[in-house]
């Protein structure tokens, strides 16, 4: 009896950007949502074909900002009027136009810290392993190969019915089981 080992997905090869879009397109109206592409440059179209919704590191860097601004802001007004207060020239305590350079500052300061983080959390990084690398000829993704994976954990997945679906489409050059 054949053993059969837990698997990542299933993937199909392409040897042009065109190709491996189009796979997507139709992975994507065959029902399958969980699947992921890999190529070796950006190709702009395939974000829409696989149906990527937008990324929330916009709404990240928002928040992170504006706790900058606030925080700036309230250490500013914190070491004038409460730690430190000093009456020079008789200005005010709460002296808003002084604050402006520390709040923006640590406006920009929050809202890098936050892209950055939030960039590496929302893309699950780091990552130094990942499934794919089990497959030989994956290493081809970073020179002139276009990939196109199915994952196991998709509702449709089904290891026999996604195998041949992956091998009919036009330019699959070969399909390959994912083993975790």
């Amino acid at each position: 009896m054949e053993e059969r080992r837990a698997i990542y997905g299933v993937m199909a090869e392409f040897e042009d950007p065109t190709a491996v879009v189009e796979a997507a397109r139709a992975a994507h109206a065959a029902g399958y949502r969980r699947m992921d592409a890999f190529s070796p440059y950006p190709i702009e179209e395939l974000t829409d074909a696989l149906g990527i919704k937008h990324s929330r590191l916009p709404l990240v860097v928002l928040i992170g900002g504006l706790l900058g601004c606030f925080g700036g802001y309230l250490l500013c007004y914190w070491v004038s009027a409460t730690a430190y207060p000093l009456n020079i020239g008789g200005r005010p305590l709460h002296s808003w136009p002084a604050f402006i350079p520390v709040t923006f500052e640590c406006t920009i300061l929050l809202a890098a810290l936050a892209a950055v983080f939030g960039m590496l959390a929302l893309n699950g990084l780091p990552q130094p392993y990942h499934p794919v690398f089990n497959v030989e000829r994956f290493a081809l993704a970073s020179r002139n190969t276009f990939f196109l994976c199915i994952e196991a954990r998709d509702p449709n997945f089904d290891r026999v019915r996604t195998r041949e679906f992956l091998s009919e489409l036009e330019g699959a050059k070969e399909v390959t089981d994912v083993e975790v």
